[in-house]
């Protein structure tokens, strides 16, 4: 009984200690999804294959941080757009990103930060092009983001990095005897600017 007594005096002391702040935030994204490629449906084999080129998107959101002893937990809910150049077409989604970050204070207003993070595809589309996407492969899928950032007051700044586990592909019919797929999962540097609100 002393135990649990003594167990529940430290957890609500520690809960009284840890600071709870939300916020929100917004910035621009530089990257690109994957390989797009052009298969024969009959012989399975990959006629072309191409790197997307990097482009900038933009991405708004908001988050809430829980911090205890220089340790924070940091859940985000983000609507990103990103467009990715694959030559004679664009490959545009928008979707809902939801990183969960672990992050420590480091050196005054400095941070590090870590974290999966998971990816909603809202609209997927091609542009500049005839093709269009029928399908995914996974409506849901996780990635991870590190990055660093720094506070001032209120006033936050992030740099990150997203890179994915594994592939996420969008399917779709090129020609009458071939399909294409693309990776859906982005490669991306992430610059946010963060406003805390309480």
């Amino acid at each position: 009984m002393k135990k649990l007594i003594v167990l529940s005096l430290f957890l609500i002391g520690g809960t009284a200690m840890a600071q709870a702040t939300y916020g929100l935030k917004g910035g621009l994204n530089y990257g690109a999804t994957g390989e797009y490629e052009n298969y024969s449906q009959v012989m399975g084999d990959a006629a072309t294959v191409v790197d997307g080129k990097e482009k900038t998107g933009y991405h708004l959101g908001a988050f809430a941080k829980l911090e205890f002893l220089g340790i924070f937990f940091q859940p985000e809910v983000v609507y990103t757009k990103l467009s990715t150049d694959y030559g004679q077409f664009d490959y545009n989604i928008t979707k809902i990103d939801a990183p969960v970050l672990v992050g420590l204070n480091v050196l005054g207003p400095l941070n590090i930060k870590a974290g999966p993070s998971f990816q909603y595809i809202l609209k997927n589309e091609l542009e500049n092009t005839n093709l269009s996407i029928s399908d995914v492969e996974n409506e849901i899928s996780v990635g991870y983001q590190v990055g660093l950032g720094v506070e001032f007051g209120n006033l936050g700044f992030d740099a990150r990095y997203e890179g994915a586990f594994e592939e996420n592909n969008a399917f779709g019919e090129a020609a009458f005897d071939s399909n294409f797929k693309i990776d859906s999962r982005p490669s991306q540097w992430i610059l946010s600017v963060s406003y805390t609100l309480n």
